[in-house]
């Protein structure tokens, strides 16, 4: 019996695998033992191929050669891994390799990476599919007694080729339509053009927004205050001053009569556990992190750290045969997280919020590992991240947070008046954040108790337009993008509910990448908001390509493919008849692009004047000629902090004429900085200081994480 070639996705994967395989003996690439052969791929070594690779004339952009229409598509190796394939390929092809085993990504893009791989490498060997969710030793003994036909998957890698094909033919084509007619660097695509249609109707909405104002009351009484409700509405707000002013002149002088109070005992159980969007919104939201950083953060906790599970889910929930895997997690996680105890003490009580077999698809929630982690060795993000991770899955197996509700309602004369109070009777879950819940007392009271009014005055306030997105609102709005649809279509809705939105949960945070990258959306703050140049490219881009409606009828037939409902060639052919006809309605247009943000400022390349753009880390000057490419930093936003309002600095200039700028106006030369900065670090503890400091430690003595986590706190690996 010959020998297996089992095929990772990553290098660190590969010698993972190799460690447990006891495949030892080393080789420029691979690594080998009596049974197995364990090499890998560098993400994807293989790819569609570019345009001329089918015929010269598209190596130079002209309207007149769209669309691009070849077929079948080919695959080309990469060239910068080039010589990793080469070492893949000889591997597969060995005679003494009877069979290879896929052990890439258990996901749609895993599948992918490795089917082109062995396509092009010709390799006609049997398929086996390793297919886990985490790459704890533990995990990857078990799936290789448990690997499975790889002929289980080959309808998710139809699925995954075909999307990949559906992008060429439409993204390509568009892009080189739009950036021929108009000489300007444009792009399109069926997930990215959506997504800035979107944020350009946000802003659209914001601008048209008109703040009305609206009124209300409040009744000091003893102890409390009871707040006014419509009668018809029950609504505290009412848009009708000349009516609350007339109740103010009834009510005046009026005693308050009680009419109910309800005490109820609530619980409420923790949030569910993390997919990736949930994760990347929160991590957004705790620390700003973007959702490419969160993903990368979690990427490395799976890969190199082992510590978490598979990243890229969209599920939400467990399936039930992980149960018994609970209790090894939290002994795990408890030396790190000290709630995990409390949970260990007990009985683990699991529900529907955390187990349910219906809810999950290729990948359960994002969960930790059965290894215990070393908090020095991660990074500041990595370590929030895990933090987050650990939480959360604590959390959810956690009593609930349970409180008893007082709804008091009264009436003043006529009219409708309401109070609530809430008493703390057991923290639960929200221990573990350190969240203290404050007691809304009100006084025992009882039905027809009558309270003297001590005053009675009109409250106001005025409405809010909708909040520009940020990267964690956005990702939302992608994953549930029907209240978009100008069209109340009702199955289309619900299509897109089913098919997870816009993009995948493996794709958005690239998407959202690309967009500012292309320039076509900047960052104010936290804030997004679309450029010119975005705006402009909606203008010309055709409508159906802008609607989320699109997208989501080209999910769910890629879904249908995934399930071996619908071929992949017939997807294909709709995708190439639908490339043709944009780029025919984008040579017919005779709309206009302009740019409107030329510098005085000329290429040294070309000569052509340039453009000023905004990144997301700086300002840039860009060429505007597209075949030109000429492009230089004009400033850039650094994590330097200002001396006066600690708000981060831009950094202006070149070489000795270097200059932090802040926005609150100090201004501050590099050289000036460095100094300054030489002096404080006199002063503080190098990280150079407290790494030397814990290497003492970890010789002598067992590994203090309190005191790591105390340093954690510090962000000693960032500047101030």
């Amino acid at each position: 019996m010959g020998k297996q070639l089992i095929l990772a996705e990553k290098p660190s994967v590969g010698r993972d695998i190799a460690r447990v395989l006891n495949c030892t003996k080393g080789g420029n690439g691979f690594l080998e033992g009596d049974r197995y052969i364990v090499t890998w791929a560098l993400g994807h070594l293989v790819t569609l191929a570019d345009p001329e690779v089918y015929d010269e004339a598209y190596k130079t952009w002209k309207l007149e050669d769209l669309p691009m229409l070849p077929a079948p598509l080919k695959l080309v190796v990469i060239k910068r891994s080039g010589k990793q394939f080469s070492v893949v390929k000889t591997q597969m092809n060995r005679n003494d390799v009877s069979g290879i085993v896929i052990a890439t990504d258990a996901g749609r893009e895993g599948e992918l990476v490795a089917r082109w791989i062995i396509e092009k490498a010709r390799a006609k060997k049997p398929l086996k599919r390793l297919w886990i969710s985490s790459v704890t030793d533990k995990a990857i003994r078990d799936g290789f007694k448990n690997l499975k036909d790889a002929n289980q998957y080959t309808n998710l890698y139809q699925a995954a080729a075909a999307r990949s094909e559906a992008d060429w033919y439409v993204g390509l084509n568009a892009t080189r339509a739009l950036t021929t007619k108009y000489n300007a660097q444009l792009s399109s695509g069926r997930v990215q053009t959506p997504t800035l249609s979107m944020i350009a109707k946000r802003e659209e909405e914001i601008k048209s927004f008109q703040p009305e104002r609206y009124y209300g009351m409040a009744a000091v009484v003893d102890g409390f205050t009871l707040t006014y409700r419509d009668p018809k509405s029950n609504d505290s707000r009412v848009f009708d001053r000349e009516r609350i002013d007339s109740d103010l002149k009834q009510l005046s002088g009026k005693q308050a009569r009680i009419q109910e109070v309800k005490k109820a005992k609530k619980k409420t159980f923790a949030p569910g556990l993390y997919d990736l969007t949930e994760l990347q919104r929160d991590a957004h939201k705790r620390f700003g992190f973007s959702a490419k950083e969160t993903l990368s953060a979690t990427q490395r906790l799976y890969e190199q750290h082992k510590l978490v599970t598979y990243p890229r889910t969209d599920s939400r929930f467990l399936s039930s045969d992980m149960k018994d895997t609970l209790k090894e997690r939290l002994e795990a996680v408890a030396p790190y997280e000290k709630a995990a105890r409390k949970v260990l003490g007990k009985t683990i009580q699991t529900g529907k919020h955390i187990i349910d077999d219906r809810k999950v698809s290729d990948h359960h929630a994002i969960i930790p590992t059965e290894q215990t982690p070393v908090i020095r060795e991660l990074s500041d993000k990595d370590r929030k991240v895990y933090d987050l991770i650990v939480k959360r899955f604590v959390a959810a197996l956690y009593e609930p947070f349970e409180y008893e509700q007082v709804t008091v309602k009264a009436k003043i004369g006529e009219a409708n008046f309401d109070a609530k109070g809430k008493r703390v009777l057991s923290a639960g879950w929200k221990e573990i954040y350190e969240t203290e819940e404050a007691d809304v007392v009100l006084p025992e009271l009882k039905e027809g108790q009558e309270l003297r009014v001590l005053s009675l005055t009109r409250t106001e306030g005025k409405t809010n337009p909708p909040p520009r997105f940020n990267e964690g609102t956005l990702l939302t709005a992608m994953e549930k993008p029907a209240q978009f649809l100008s069209m109340q279509d009702s199955k289309l809705a619900k299509t897109l509910g089913e098919t997870g939105g816009l993009g995948t949960v493996a794709t958005r945070a690239d998407i959202i990448e690309k967009l500012f990258n292309s320039f076509l959306i900047e960052k104010n703050g936290k804030d997004l908001s679309i450029t010119s140049k975005g705006k402009q490219l909606l203008e010309i881009v055709p409508d159906e390509l802008q609607s989320p409606a699109l997208t989501a009828e080209w999910e769910q037939k890629l879904e249908a493919i995934g399930k071996g409902n619908l071929s992949k060639q017939a997807f294909i052919e709709e995708m190439k008849a639908y490339a043709n006809e944009t780029v025919q309605k984008i040579k017919s247009s005779t709309k206009k692009y302009k740019h409107d943000n030329v510098t005085g400022t000329k290429c040294p390349d070309c000569g052509n004047l340039m453009l000023e753009v905004k990144s997301k880390k700086g300002k840039m000057l860009v060429c505007q000629d597209r075949e030109c490419g000429y492009r230089k930093g004009k400033s850039k936003v650094t994590n330097a902090r200002c001396p006066k309002c600690k708000k981060k600095l831009e950094l202006h200039g070149q070489g000795d004429a270097q200059t932090f700028i802040c926005k609150c106006g100090h201004r501050e030369k590099l050289s000036t900085f460095n100094e300054r900065r030489k002096k404080e670090k006199n002063t503080k503890a190098t990280k150079k200081d407290v790494s030397s400091f814990m290497k003492n430690q970890q010789k002598d003595e067992p590994v203090n994480t309190a005191l790591a986590d105390a340093l954690a706190k510090l962000k000693l690996d960032q500047d101030k």
